[in-house]
């Protein structure tokens, strides 16, 4: 796999870009239920699926590991991970306990007056593939949140948001939740704004609720779906 605008010779970088195109198409497949929850990857079949060798199907998969999408045992091989739909709904649950509140606090103190950050990140999530939506996602809440100045506050709805981020990626690859999403990422920017507290918390809940459930029913048909 050549590409024109690197230095002839430099297999280094060319085999980079072949592993992050391996590791686009297996993500692709594990989000969409293409390859479900346990489904095994034999290196040696997708390499010769995709056209590569196995070098690159290797290390996409070690990253699809530390994506928590894969998990992989000595001895038997990599699968896909099993996905919860309780965790899903405590994950969420949870954000519906903090978010609101932080984003009201945001607001009262002022948080309405700089929100190039969020506009910022709004724009990048429009092009933004699975596997950088969920940090995309992630500097346009905080950007909502930091004026607030609660720190610890903070620190837990990022480990709530990093726990969330491979259900996040289900909700994305469906093309009118992606931008069912954006639509009402730009309302709650607006609400900001214009200083509407009350507005925003209101809308933050629907926002987080909806995902909820759109996630919700993404795992419950992983999960239910007879293995092909």
């Amino acid at each position: 796999m050549n590409d024109p605008a690197l230095p002839e010779g430099d297999s280094k970088l060319v085999r980079r870009t072949t592993v992050d195109l391996v590791l686009e198409a297996l993500r692709q497949r594990i989000l969409s239920g293409q390859l479900r929850p346990g489904a095994p990857l034999r290196q040696e079949a997708l390499a010769e699926e995709l056209g590569v060798s196995r070098i690159p199907v290797r290390e996409a998969i070690r990253r699809l590991e530390a994506e928590g999408l894969v998990s992989v045992h000595a001895h038997r091989g990599a699968y896909v991970c099993g996905v919860s739909a309780a965790d899903v709904v405590e994950t969420f649950e949870l954000r519906l306990q903090i978010e609101p509140w932080l984003f009201g606090e945001a607001i009262h103190a002022g948080g309405g007056r700089r929100l190039e950050a969020a506009r910022a990140a709004l724009d990048a999530s429009r092009h933004a593939d699975a596997a950088e939506w969920g940090r995309v996602n992630w500097r346009l809440h905080e950007a909502l949140y930091l004026p607030a100045r609660r720190e610890l506050a903070m620190t837990v709805l990022r480990q709530l948001h990093d726990r969330g981020d491979r259900y996040l990626r289900f909700q994305v690859v469906n093309v009118p939740l992606r931008q069912q999403a954006h639509a009402e990422h730009l309302a709650l920017i607006e609400y900001a704004e214009k200083g509407d507290a009350a507005g925003a918390v209101k809308a933050l809940r629907a926002h987080i609720q909806v995902a909820l459930e759109q996630v919700v029913d993404v795992v419950a048909g992983l999960t239910q779906a007879p293995m092909e």
